[in-house]
């Protein structure tokens, strides 16, 4: 390690098992957290802040319910996709460099988008603004991981968690009050101060850090064939109710499906895997990547097609349609972690099993959300519910994929759930309007579909809840990190106490 000069950041290169070498209560410890807060911030800030502003960018640029899929989609699509990769490249080419990049091109995208002229070219930049969320979501997290002592990490985590949900709590309360106070491109433009301030704290105050122990070439083939068979299925699931089975769509689906089908057979081939298939080894991991898909779904549903039924169907302004998903926001930031540390007693099983089962009663009551009904009993109702239901799922759901895999693969595994949450929500806004019927013409008429919608939503978390039952078998928690003498793919860790771990922002 080379001494670095005062007015120039450490630069620390090690492997991720290393000893951290900064303390949190240190001035490049507390730089370091803020700088991966607001990175990540305007990430999770973007995923949640949109929603309302679509029945105003649905009315200003046109196209349909099509093109506002796309505006969220297109972001989720490239998200999902190269999040693994984004992790790889930071592990391989240094997290700090990487979560720069990340942020430079995530800040120009969101200038594209605030300009943008046309349905069309907002969806070109939000792409865009997906790739660099992929460099920068994994990086901000990994910086962490690899620059604090270990003594530390968890309140740094913690820490980090925090400042991040509080910017997705803040998501549809600023998106509505821009909308309505100044515009919809404002929703874009407020990510630049932000990503410009954690660009500056990053160059002068974070160190660089990689992992010298990676071996073997990046993994641009699993990359791609994940990024092709998503792309394809999405647009056609898209562009199918609006034109028909053309040529076009036809050739995509079948497209996307054997680039999926591929995905497996390209990782068993790889020497250094975006995800290595053993982990599904493990049915703690297998199941809770299962509940994920199954819940997140239902979220990224709800979301979506809630902030469309309060203004055009009720006639709520942007503003009071984010005012509408405070009780949601507020119930997750004061309950996860304290739910987190009751998982830590008593186990994962039974929260990852009544929480969905919550959050499915929630989706039920919002069936109420109709014309003609007050938000103290058509709203406010489901969405408190839905919101103790995700408190409940979340901290022991993160928790229990990092504790069913070895020290060396935690960060696949991290990546590997994220990326499902994502994807989760992507297929939801492809396909959850399409199976209800929705009006796929114009953005006005979501009845009666959106109450068959929340009926799905409900079936969905009612779905991972029993999912969870019957997978996560332990009563007691694993330990984080299984012992590295555990080498065959397939062993299951013994049932240990746990360390404590800090849930993932919902956005």
């Amino acid at each position: 390690m080379r001494r670095a000069r005062p007015d120039r950041p450490l630069d620390i290169v090690n492997s991720r098992t290393s000893p951290a070498p900064l303390a949190l209560s240190s001035p490049g410890g507390r730089w370091l957290v803020v700088a991966a807060a607001l990175g990540s911030g305007v990430a999770f800030l973007d995923g949640s802040v949109v929603n309302v502003a679509l029945p105003t960018i649905g009315r200003e640029l046109g196209g349909g319910f099509s093109v506002l899929q796309w505006v969220l989609d297109g972001y989720l699509l490239s998200l999902s996709a190269l999040l693994l990769l984004g992790g790889a490249l930071g592990d391989r080419y240094g997290r700090r460099r990487v979560f720069l990049v990340g942020l430079a091109i995530f800040t120009v995208a969101s200038l594209g988008c605030g300009l943008a002229p046309s349905g069309g070219v907002l969806i070109l930049a939000r792409l865009v603004q997906g790739i660099g969320g992929a460099l920068l979501i994994p990086g901000s997290l990994a910086l962490i991981e690899a620059c604090i002592r270990q003594q530390d990490r968890g309140r740094a985590i913690g820490t980090w968690a925090g400042l991040s949900g509080v910017a997705s709590a803040l998501g549809p309360f600023v998106g509505g009050w821009l909308v309505d106070s100044a515009s919809w491109r404002w929703v874009f433009f407020i990510n630049v101060p932000l990503a410009a301030v954690a660009l500056v704290v990053t160059v002068r105050r974070v160190p660089e850090s990689r992992n010298t122990t990676t071996t073997g070439r990046l993994d641009i083939a699993g990359a791609g064939s994940v990024t092709l068979g998503l792309g394809g299925i999405i647009y056609a699931l898209i562009a199918a109710p609006v034109q028909g089975w053309t040529p076009l769509s036809v050739t995509a689906v079948v497209a996307g499906a054997l680039a999926l089908a591929a995905f497996p057979l390209i990782e068993r081939r790889q020497r250094a895997p975006l995800i290595p298939l053993s982990l599904f080894c493990s049915a703690q991991f297998t199941g809770a990547n299962l509940v994920t898909l199954a819940v997140y779904t239902a979220l990224g549903g709800t979301l979506f097609l809630l902030a469309l039924q309060l203004q055009q169907s009720l006639g709520y302004s942007a503003l009071a349609a984010g005012l509408a998903f405070l009780p949601f926001t507020m119930i997750m930031l004061l309950l996860s972690s304290r739910i987190g540390a009751l998982a830590q007693r008593v186990g994962p099983r039974w929260p990852m099993t009544i929480g969905p089962l919550v959050a499915g009663a929630g989706h039920a009551l919002l069936i109420r959300a109709v014309p003609g009904v007050s938000y103290l009993r058509g709203v406010l109702p489901g969405v408190a519910v839905l919101g103790l239901g995700m408190a409940i799922t979340v901290a022991p759901l993160t928790s229990t994929v990092l504790a069913s895999v070895q020290e060396k693969h935690v960060g696949a595994a991290s990546g590997a759930n994220n990326a499902v949450s994502r994807i989760a929500s992507l297929l939801a806004v492809a396909v959850l309007p399409l199976a209800v019927g929705l009006n796929h013409s114009g953005t006005t008429s979501l009845r009666p579909g959106f109450a068959h919608a929340m009926l799905i939503c409900a079936t969905l978390c009612g779905l991972g809840g029993i999912i969870a039952s019957l997978t996560i078998k332990r009563q007691t928690p694993v330990q984080l990190h299984p012992p590295p003498g555990l080498t065959q793919p397939c062993q299951q860790p013994a049932t240990r106490t746990p360390q404590p771990i800090s849930p993932r922002p919902v956005s």
